[in-house]
This record gives C-alpha cells, structure tokens and sequence, in this order.
C-alpha cells in the first residue's frame, strides 16, 4: 500500500452525540393530522418518523456500532485535492482478484458489510475459495468521510478517475468493479475511461427504474396492454418519489441547508428512500437506517450528497457510459419479465442475472444472492 494512506478510525466525539440526542427530543413537529400518522401517499408518515426519532435519541446505540465499524480496515487518502475514505479489506487468499464496490445515495460504505466476509473468504463462509476478492469500498466524494468536498465539480467521472488512482495507490493495476444506481454509473465510467485496467463490470438494477422508462431509459417497443399498463403504473409511482432528486439536481442549496441543521430531516430524507426503494419483503432494519443516518448526520455530508446529483445532471456528459470492450454484467433483483424487458432489452450480455427477491439494495437485502451473482460473474474472467 502506498505511503499516500492513512489507518483511518470512526470516533464521533461525545459532544456531538449529545448534540444530537438534544436536537431530537427539542424536534418540532407538523400539526397533525387526522389519519395521516400512517399514510404513505405523501411521502414518509409523520408516525413512522416520530417513533424512528425517538429510537434514534434514546434507544439506537451508535457507540456499539462505530466498535463494530472499526473492525474493519479504513484508510483515507488525498486524491485530486479530494480526501477520500475507503475501507479496504484483504483475502487472506493468495489468488484473490481485487474488485472495487461502489456504494450510491442514500447508502455508505455499509452497504456492502454482510457481503464482505464471504466475498473477501469465501473457505470460511462454505465457499470456494477459488472465488476470494481483496475488496475496495471507498465512500463517494462529498459523502460520509470522504469530506468535507474540496471543490466543486465531483460527477461521475472524476470520481471514476479518481478511484482508478485510488487503485494504483493500493497496488491493483487490473481490477473489478460492481455498484448499483450512482455506483453503476460509476463502474460504467470506469468501463469507458479505463478499459485496459478493468477485468470486468458488474452492475445491479431492480423494479424501481421500471419508472423511469421514457425518462431515463428508452420505452422498448412491443409491449403488450398489460405491460403498458404495469409501466404506466410504474412510472406514476416514480413521479411520486422523484422529488428528491429534482431538488438535488436543480435548487440543493435550501434542502441541503435544513439536512446540515436538522437531524429530523436528514433521517426522515433518508428512511424514506430505504422503505419505498426496497423490496417489501425484505425491508431494510432499523440499525442499517439509523446507522446510514448517523453517518451523513455526523459528518454533515447530506448536503454535498445531494449536490452530487446537481453535478450529474450539468456535467458536459451525464451519461453513464460506454463498456468499450470491458465484460459486462448484470443483476436484476425483484424482477419480473417487464424488468428485464426494460433494463435488459437485449440479449447479448455474457451475464444476466434474475431474481424475484430483493430490491434497489441487494447487498442490504439478500446478501447471499448479491454474492453469489458477484461471484459467477468474476469467475470465468479471473484469469
């Protein structure tokens, strides 16, 4: 590892937690009203709030948790001006293939914890050790720990560009990426700018971006009745939860000013992407919300996470990218045959991946199938 690193440990000081605890219970909350503590037609209920609220001041134990975090090997490095934090965690296998997990919004770094054990050892989880990475998980630029934002002008390639010297710096000259969402377009990037360095591409999507047909994605032809009309009921559904990122690609200033002073909007802007992007049936737990809310909220990064969309958006080219010769692979979670028709409309991938369970967050969701799709992915490109 290069010189240029730095061990890096999570201590959130006590005066901070104080002032948190402080903020909640002094929260001033809407007028209620009748019939609306439960009712998710305008956004995050007021009822689930408050009781999430009050866990967070007197019940969730963020001391046990930041012990549990530094468990894990954190390093922070300067990058184009830019700190940038990443966890990096090593096989003990000797042929493991290093592979770079690209976290998105409203996630962190944590994402991908219950996955690291059986991806980093797989001898010790039932697998084949044959499968072993040495993972890199840096968090974003502007967000968590890789703050405060040096400047502006982070989109999706600078960041690419700066990981793939983060990777220089930990001795991986090829690699492997994966990452859903802003981390699939930052593994896209990395496909497009560093070709000859990348082993491969994986990148996972669910039924959420079934909204965002016509929008973002192209409306495949053909479709029959039916699926025209589960795609208009999808993309009603989107328009009612897209609020978030037209604020944060347009006008972040004022939200992000009220998500760097109010832990009751940076928990409620927070928890109410993880209820309505995940998979009913596999809903993220209380500790993974308050443990991700914590983390913006100590780190004050709400705000630049949300600009980091205003860059995406007025960059010179927000789009994705193209492959460029790179593997590319694909994981489609809740998925039904209109998810695949919209996200995978071609056939022509070396990787397609289905799956009816999980969500927007596998690696939170189904952990087991998140690893098992990352591994048959990697496998046949390892040598």
């Amino acid at each position: 590892m290069s010189d240029d690193t730095t061990p890096f440990r999570i201590a959130v000081p006590q005066v901070d937690l104080d002032d948190l605890h402080d903020r909640l219970v002094r929260t001033r909350s809407p007028h209620p009203v009748p019939g609306a503590d439960e009712d998710w037609s305008h956004g995050i209920p007021p009822g689930y709030l408050a009781e999430l609220a009050a866990y967070w001041a007197d019940g969730f134990d963020w001391r046990a948790h930041e012990t549990r975090l530094n468990t894990f090997d954190q390093f922070v490095t300067e990058i184009d001006g830019q700190t940038l934090h990443f966890l990096h965690l090593r096989s003990p296998e000797p042929d493991a293939i290093p592979l770079l997990l690209n976290h998105s919004y409203p996630t962190s770094f944590v994402e991908f914890l219950q996955a690291s054990g059986p991806l980093t050892d797989p001898r010790a989880h039932g697998g084949d050790p044959a499968d072993a990475f040495h993972l890199v998980i840096p968090s974003m630029p502007g967000f968590c720990f890789s703050s405060p934002l040096s400047a502006r002008g982070w989109n999706l390639e600078r960041t690419a560009l700066a990981y793939g010297e983060l990777m220089t710096r930990l001795g991986y000259e090829r690699f492997g990426a994966e990452g859903g969402d802003l981390g699939a377009g930052v593994t896209g990037r990395l496909a497009m700018l560093l070709p000859d360095r990348l082993i491969g591409a994986h990148t996972h999507g669910d039924r959420l971006q079934l909204g965002m047909a016509g929008e973002d994605l192209p409306v495949p032809d053909g479709l029959n009745a039916e699926e025209r009309a589960e795609l208009e009921t999808a993309q009603r559904s989107w328009a009612q939860m897209k609020g978030y990122r037209v604020l944060h690609s347009t006008n972040p200033n004022a939200v992000s000013a009220g998500l760097a002073d109010s832990p009751i909007l940076q928990l409620a802007w927070i928890a109410e992407k993880f209820v309505q992007w995940a998979n009913p049936a596999t809903p993220i737990s209380r500790e993974d919300v308050l443990i991700t809310a914590s983390l913006y909220w100590f780190t004050r990064t709400g705000p630049a996470a949300a600009d980091f969309y205003w860059e995406l958006a007025h960059a010179p080219n927000s789009g994705w990218g193209e492959p460029n010769g790179v593997p590319m692979g694909t994981s489609l979670f809740y998925s039904n045959p209109l998810v695949r028709k919209v996200l995978h409309p071609n056939d022509d991938g070396p990787f397609l991946s289905e799956h009816t369970e999980g969500g927007h967050f596998p690696a939170f969701e189904v952990p087991d199938l998140f690893v098992a799709d990352v591994r048959d992915f990697f496998r046949p490109l390892r040598h």
